[in-house]
């Protein structure tokens, strides 16, 4: 379960400050697909960061499996994200002169995943993506629709909790952006793992369990699938 309580975020200082979220406050069941919905400036992304560990708010708890993470140190945090956080990004964000491999076993790296188990790891999540027959190329060859795949087995291989995607269709055409999206949806239902994803696209929202909707930093509204 993920618990926000209360968190704000502002940025800049004395009379110069901008309040980009304003007590904010909800709860995402385990297993469940959400999407954090609004405008360009809304408060969306800032909104995943905050919840996912990547950015401190000044006030407020966000508390995941008991934990909260506002809590821990930086070194802390980064642990917790390794052993329970997987990310995709609009921009993909793979590293362009290494090998697809090496893009996959960077958070088994980072959590501290023996070798001897990273390449099983890295076969499954590759599999997964239908990319195995790229394992050896360097990500900067890759198309477009192939480096985000390559992004969703990254954010898989450690068989995180939460996956959170922010616009992770948002580059790519209508066809490919289908093919990541039935991934992401697809890896959520059969292996419970709760997925958020940040998007302005309604077609997609809709396809979430809960839709967090979000205007200049507040909760505009939170509607769950089958209730009115």
């Amino acid at each position: 379960m993920i618990e926000v309580i209360d968190v704000t975020k502002t940025y800049g200082k004395k009379d110069q400050t901008f309040t980009a979220l304003k007590n904010i406050t909800f709860t995402i069941p385990d297993g469940a697909s959400v999407a954090i919905v609004g405008k360009s400036g809304s408060g969306k992304s800032t909104l995943m960061h905050a919840m996912s560990g990547l950015d401190r708010p000044q006030e407020g708890q966000v508390v995941i499996d008991g934990e909260d993470i506002l809590k821990l140190n930086a070194k802390k945090v980064d642990e917790f994200r390794a052993r329970k956080i997987g990310f995709i990004f609009q921009s993909f964000f793979v590293q362009a002169n290494e090998s697809v491999s090496d893009n996959v076993s960077l958070p088994l790296e980072i959590a501290g995943v023996a070798r001897s188990e990273r390449k099983q790891k890295i076969a499954a999540a590759l599999s997964s993506v239908d990319l195995t027959e790229k394992v050896a190329n360097k990500a900067k060859n890759l198309s477009g629709g192939q480096k985000q795949r390559l992004a969703v087995a990254r954010a898989i291989v450690n068989e995180p909790q939460i996956i959170f995607a922010d616009e992770p269709t948002g580059n790519l055409d209508s066809v490919t952006g289908q093919k990541v999206e039935d991934m992401l949806f697809s890896y959520n239902k059969e292996k419970g793992v709760t997925l958020v994803i940040v998007t302005h696209d309604a077609d997609l929202a809709e396809k979430c369990d809960i839709q967090i909707n979000v205007i200049d930093g507040e909760i505009a509204s939170i509607n769950k699938k089958g209730s009115n």
